[in-house]
């Protein structure tokens, strides 16, 4: 039995995109202990995947910080890793990679890197899709991907019946208005407009709900839906994913929880504007779709409600 190291950092979007792929190196590796290095955010969702034995916590500290880089690197040294796959694929965990594997290739660290296609630049490569992407790199590094391009986030789900009877949840829709406030561009405008047509068509039928983020809790009071929360703070991941899976239909901008949707194999919708595609996101799915336009501003509620009502 061996020891084998998967890192993914986040973000909440993205670990959702990577379910398939760590079900597939766990599958292939049977035999193995797979350890996951994770960030604080997630370190407890990771805790209940079925497909990992033990959560590793980097603190992602300053790389200036020689002391935390120091113990790091005993910490992780002495599970003799066999093999790592690198999920995360950035700049950070290629430093990383200089520090454990300095000379390794993809027998012994796996990323976007050291799988890289012949003849192709690595620009050239990220214009594929996520999913396309991690495919490549797991079936390079010599595994089967049964799992990779149909991520399932399922495993994250918890009970939520307290919820669920506090706010009498039978059939609901589910909104996400919000996005980070340096990504502005990703939001749309509309959420209320689009509130009032569902209730227009479907009167009591659906409860319109939205589960804000805690910096998000403030906002939500500008929507007219029911913000939900439990005892006055946000919902965590595994609540979040309940609240999904639960729903009748979702409405997203391009955020964490709209790839959770996704890979939850929920219904909705995605709202793209100019800042990417849906193609390069992998986020549409047998029963979740994207409406993608060059200007989330000119995209009417009238619009998205025609695109809802055809699919909830």
């Amino acid at each position: 039995m061996s020891n084998i190291l998967i890192i993914k950092h986040g973000s909440l979007g993205d670990i959702a995109q990577a379910c398939g792929a760590i079900q597939d190196i766990s599958e292939n590796h049977s035999e193995d202990q797979i350890h996951l290095l994770t960030t604080k955010p997630y370190f407890d969702l990771f805790k209940k995947n079925p497909f990992i034995n033990n959560v590793i916590l980097d603190k992602r500290l300053s790389r200036f910080n020689l002391i935390y880089l120091y113990l790091l690197t005993r910490k992780l040294k002495n599970y003799n890793f066999k093999k790592v796959y690198d999920l995360q694929n950035s700049s950070r965990t290629s430093f990383y990679k200089n520090i454990l594997f300095p000379k390794s290739k993809c027998d012994t660290w796996s990323s976007s890197e050291t799988t890289l296609p012949q003849n192709i630049s690595k620009i050239e490569f990220d214009k594929n899709s996520v999913l396309e992407r991690f495919d490549h790199q797991l079936k390079t590094s010599g595994l089967d991907t049964k799992n990779t391009s149909k991520p399932d986030l399922s495993w994250a789900c918890t009970n939520i019946d307290n919820l669920v009877n506090k706010y009498n949840l039978k059939e609901y829709v589910v909104l996400f208005p919000f996005c980070s406030a340096h990504l502005e561009i990703k939001k749309w405008p509309y959420y209320n407009e689009l509130i009032e047509l569902i209730k227009n068509k479907y009167n009591e039928k659906y409860k319109i709900i939205v589960a804000p983020g805690p910096s998000e809790i403030e906002d939500a009071k500008n929507i007219n839906a029911i913000s939900l929360l439990d005892n006055n703070n946000a919902l965590d991941i595994s609540q979040l994913s309940s609240l999904i899976k639960g729903s009748s239909f979702v409405i997203a901008n391009d955020t964490g929880p709209a790839h959770m949707t996704a890979h939850l194999n929920v219904k909705g919708i995605t709202l793209f504007g100019a800042h990417t595609t849906a193609y390069k996101g992998s986020i549409e799915r047998e029963n979740f779709k994207a409406i993608q336009v060059s200007d989330l501003s000119k995209l009417s509620a009238e619009k998205v409600f025609e695109k809802l009502s055809g699919s909830i």
